[in-house]
């Protein structure tokens, strides 16, 4: 069930009373329980692989903590990460890859035995493998010990979490499901504020700006170069409203059960390199990569210095950029943030000596001029995220470069509730930014201005929210 779904609101609130009255031996029972009933309700026969996953996770790790060799773990560990990705590339990738060849091979005039294929992907499969691969890396690298199948299963099906992350680690969430936690208002008042306002982020931002966004980008050829270009800017709001909002969701629920889960996004608009934005977007799929793939590359690659840093990175966004997606455009997606971040890489050490020879760093210009820049270049690469093929992203490009000198496409109400919801949530994250702790809204200590600030952001989700959409950007990749 989907956070925003009239289920999902029925739901949560008996699974934090029941967790709470339930004795805390059997709380990790009973919220497993509650996972499997959250993802069957979603598509129940994909539960099937999520079982198989969790099983084969438990299977080799137990395999590479007992075996005796470095070599026999190594390959015990390359195995069991071979088997736990295989659902998630058959599901994602296998039909683009067979239909590319039935394609190819037709043009030649070949038959190929399979027909053309499109498969369903299961739901949460690239969070909760990523999660699951993490767990096995942790036991081989000896930072963690393997737990029995309940805690695993617990882990890698966690409910707030398996439908669009945050990618957590096993060492940071295992241990809170085995501690001892009393009922604690003050944890479930932090988690509930946090699903408000990331209920505002998803329907008064995310699915408002949406409706313009799509309307523009499912007309390509029918929209000028100015709609095209409002449209790519708009939609990298909407994609940080919708997983960013989806993200304070998962997490607040997760705080009412008194779980603390990683935070996901800190401020990513305010910026000033590409560098400090992937630092600051999707913090836990970036976390996962650097951790996991990035590090051990440049590590591999430390004789070439700073060409294997820029070689690691390449090959690190670009499997970023597989990950979100099985077509070219997200291939070169990927492709166009590794370039981007080995440019910085390489320029690294001459900014830092023009803007320590000028006195730039804390100058507000620059730090404006950083920004505007860095959400530029993300909001440019995202046209490959959002069009639906190549040939689409590069006619986007050629009208906003070409065709820019008329109005943009208006749409009144739309646009006007979009502006009124991406400045209040853009003022709220200047103030956290350059004003940390001066105006409190939901943290307020005059009851007062605490509650006027619970009903206005309600009063915003009942007037200018968008309902009946449940789903998340996300759930797609």
């Amino acid at each position: 069930m989907a956070f925003t779904s009239l289920h999902f609101l029925i739901f949560f609130p008996l699974v934090v009373l029941l967790y709470w009255i339930t004795p805390f031996r059997a709380r990790w029972i009973f919220l497993l329980v509650v996972n499997y009933l959250f993802y069957l309700n979603m598509k129940p026969g994909f539960t099937i692989i999520l079982a198989l996953v969790t099983l084969v996770t438990f299977l080799f790790s137990k395999l590479i903590s007992t075996v005796n060799t470095e070599k026999a773990k190594k390959n015990s560990l390359i195995l069991g990460i071979t088997f736990i990705l295989l659902p998630l590339f058959f599901y994602k990738y296998f039909g683009v890859i067979n239909n590319a060849m039935v394609a190819l091979l037709t043009e030649h005039g070949l038959t190929w035995p399979l027909p053309e294929m499109k498969l369903f992907l299961p739901i949460g499969i690239s969070f909760y493998t990523f999660m699951a691969v993490g767990y096995l890396i942790d036991i081989y690298n000896e930072e963690i010990e393997p737990v029995n199948p309940g805690y695993l299963a617990l882990f890698i099906s966690f409910f707030p979490l398996i439908l669009s992350g945050p990618i957590e680690r096993a060492g940071n969430l295992i241990p809170q499901f085995k501690e001892h936690k009393t009922l604690d208002f003050e944890s479930i008042t932090k988690g509930l504020k946090m699903m408000l306002w990331g209920y505002f982020m998803k329907l008064v931002v995310a699915d408002r700006l949406g409706i313009y966004v799509d309307a523009v980008y499912e007309n390509i050829p029918q929209h000028n170069g100015s709609s095209l270009m409002l449209a790519s800017f708009l939609y990298s709001f909407q994609m940080y409203a919708d997983l960013g909002g989806y993200s304070l969701i998962a997490i607040g629920t997760a705080k009412t059960l008194g779980i603390d889960v990683i935070q996901n996004f800190k401020r990513p608009f305010f910026a000033t390199t590409m560098a400090e934005f992937w630092r600051r977007w999707h913090i836990s799929l970036i976390s996962w990569l650097t951790d996991y793939i990035y590090t051990p590359l440049s590590f591999s690659f430390r004789k070439y210095k700073v060409w294997g840093i820029i070689l690691a990175l390449m090959i690190t966004f670009l499997i970023s950029g597989i990950w979100h997606g099985a077509a070219l455009t997200f291939l070169v997606w990927g492709l166009i943030q590794g370039v981007l971040l080995s440019i910085e890489a390489l320029a690294s050490k001459s900014k830092s000596n023009f803007e320590k020879k000028h006195s730039l760093s804390n100058k507000g210009f620059y730090i404006l001029i950083g920004s505007v820049v860095t959400f530029l270049l993300f909001s440019g690469s995202q046209i490959f995220s959002k069009a639906a093929s190549l040939d689409d992203a590069m006619l986007v490009y050629s009208k906003i470069f070409t065709d820019n000198f008329h109005l943009p496409y208006r749409d009144g109400y739309t646009m006007l509730y979009g502006f009124i919801a991406l400045s209040i949530l853009m003022i709220k994250e200047f103030n956290e930014e350059y004003f940390p702790g001066k105006i409190q809204l939901f943290n307020n200590n005059r009851t007062v201005f605490r509650w006027l600030s619970y009903y206005f952001v309600i009063f915003m989700i009942l007037y200018m929210g968008v309902f009946g959409q449940e789903k998340f950007i996300y759930f797609q990749f």
